[in-house]
């Protein structure tokens, strides 16, 4: 077995192709010239761009705008100047056009190879990529045709390149192993994209395995299961097929309303991180899009997105759900999410530090090139909310509302069309916004319960602590009351109430929720589909039998139990 990064989940069972790289031994390459040397050089470069552009075009249209970004910001890289300048600088000192180029590639991917930081290290990816297509192109060797693998296949390599993964196609590749890379990375993107089960990171995994060999991966577990014997592979194969029947019968419900058993009406909304998540999202029958999480725009690169790259994402998603609802959080980060470029100091405690709203408040010029953004991409359909993370008190809420105001009469001066009446409403997921959701509710327009983070303040537990993982659930008393309370507030308020965090698709929550009178879950695109047949099956009188029960109990244990001996699947 081996042992690698889950990085895109789901079971995957099927034959290994190793993509291995070939030998770019330019060493009886012959000096031709100067002139001819940088004439070879920038054809060399005109082609990689030009195919590269197709490619990206390619995987726009395919899986997502930010997808192909990563392959765009190569041609960004190998069209500077200064980086061309260094090669013809050395071809001017008698190097051929390919020494130049590896020598100059070398360099970069060494300097970004040994930076700390993650999304600096992706680079070294790119410039490896670029690098290894340049010398094919200037040695006339072809590459590898991943499009053409036969399906089935457990696709193992070194790494996957942004330019192998133009090739990928869920209906060929079965899975992905690769020795390079984890949950961020280019191939995570892609693989989790393309709903194609990886496991990233396997120590030299073109050792370990071979081109024929079966295998079984599990992307979530992060295991790899070489020539399984056939008790195994049963075993798998099994899973495998239940997994594909549930996906084939809860396809029913994708036309459907989300309707408990009485008729009573839901919202059942995904959340997303990308504009590609938000098609599969509306494939898999979103109803709207309850949570963008727009810190995944502002990682894997080297600068802050622009107002208009930011416009374009938000406005991109706004068309894909044809007029259904889109909330959208502001820049979530700090905490886990570090974005090396905002420069945000080490913290002792980052999750209790200066992250989310608090990061905004204080970086308003920051923060306005987002709101302006968010205005501008709810101009034509009027179907965008903006949601705050990590409200504590009725003064944020007022202050990013004063930002607003500006930025309105900033789009107005300037005659760009902008969502004049869009509405701001916020995320509940600290223990103050609980207790104080009745103020919270006369300045916000809805609110949606973040679980994962109101869990972690409530019971004082570090959801990422092994140590104390155990005391970490959403079913304890004190997290149940607090959501309940929550959604009482916003009754009595009269505002919609959702739920965006992970609790929102558990089936031993569920009955619970719909019992406190939840308005609208938010979901991963994936569970969509389970989570509407779960909802069906429940009658208020069902739902009113378990509230009663379940809320009586003063254990996490009992109420654990009791909610999951009487759960429908």
């Amino acid at each position: 077995m081996l042992k690698g990064v889950g990085a895109s989940s789901g079971i995957g069972i099927g034959t290994i192709v190793c993509i291995r790289e070939e030998s770019l031994d330019y060493s009886k390459v012959v000096f031709q010239g100067e002139a001819e040397e940088k004439a070879r050089l920038k054809e060399a470069v005109d082609t990689f761009c030009e195919v590269t552009q197709e490619m990206a075009e390619d995987i726009r249209q395919r899986v997502g705008e930010k997808e192909s970004e990563i392959l765009s910001g190569q041609i960004m890289m190998l069209s500077d100047p200064f980086m061309t300048g260094q090669m013809e600088e050395m071809i001017a000192s008698g190097s051929c056009a390919e020494a130049a180029l590896d020598s100059v590639c070398q360099m970069y991917i060494e300097m970004f190879s040994n930076v700390d930081d993650e999304l600096m290290r992706q680079r070294a990816t790119d410039i490896r990529d670029i690098r290894t297509r340049m010398l094919r192109l200037l040695l006339g060797i072809s590459s590898v045709d991943i499009a053409s693998v036969p399906a089935g296949t457990v696709l193992a390599a070194k790494d996957l390149t942004p330019s192998m993964t133009v090739g990928l196609k869920k209906e060929n590749i079965s899975a992905i192993l690769t020795e390079i890379g984890g949950k961020t990375s280019h191939s995570a993107i892609l693989a989790r994209a393309l709903e194609i089960p990886a496991v990233l990171g396997i120590p030299q995994v073109l050792d370990q395995v071979s081109d024929g060999q079966q295998a079984i991966v599990d992307g979530e577990s992060g295991e790899v299961i070489l020539s399984p014997d056939e008790d195994t592979l049963k075993r798998y194969t099994a899973q495998w097929k239940e997994q594909q029947e549930q996906k084939a019968m809860l396809s029913v419900y994708r036309d459907r309303k989300t309707q408990d058993a009485d008729g009573r009406n839901y919202e059942l909304y995904s959340n997303i991180g990308s504009v590609a998540e938000a098609q599969i999202a509306l494939e898999n029958g979103a109803e709207g899009i309850g949570l963008f999480r727009t810190e995944f725009l502002f990682m894997d690169r080297t600068a802050m997105p622009t107002e208009q790259e930011q416009y374009e994402a938000y406005k991109a998603v706004s068309d894909i759900m044809q007029g259904k609802e889109v909330i959208i959080r502001t820049l979530d980060v700090g905490g886990d999410k570090e974005i090396s470029y905002l420069k945000m100091e080490s913290e002792q405690n980052p999750f209790l530090g200066w992250r989310a709203i608090r990061y905004c408040l204080e970086e308003s010029d920051l923060f306005k090139v987002q709101l302006r953004a968010l205005l501008r991409a709810g101009a034509e359909h009027k179907n965008i909310k903006i949601m705050l993370p990590l409200v504590t008190g009725v003064q944020e809420i007022r202050a990013a509302k004063q930002l607003l105001e500006e930025c309105k009469q900033e789009l107005a001066a300037q005659g760009i069309a902008y969502d004049d009446n869009i509405q701001v409403g916020i995320m509940i997921e600290t223990p103050a916004a609980a207790l104080i959701a009745d103020l919270l509710a006369k300045e916000a327009a809805f609110f949606s319960i973040g679980t994962n983070d109101l869990t972690q303040y409530t019971l004082a537990v570090d959801r990422g602590n092994a140590k104390v993982e155990n005391l970490y659930t959403t079913l304890h008393p004190a997290v149940l009351r607090s959501i309940r309370s929550i959604i009482r507030a916003a009754k009595e308020a009269k505002i919609p109430v959702g739920m965006c965090g992970e609790a929102a698709a558990d089936p031993a929550l569920i009955p619970l929720l719909l019992e406190f009178g939840l308005d609208e879950m938010s979901v991963s695109a994936s569970s969509i589909l389970k989570t509407r047949k779960i909802v069906s099956q429940w009658s208020q009188k069902e739902t009113a039998e378990v509230e009663q029960k379940a809320m009586q109990l003063d254990e996490p244990q009992a109420v654990e139990e009791y909610l999951l001996s009487v759960c429908k699947r």
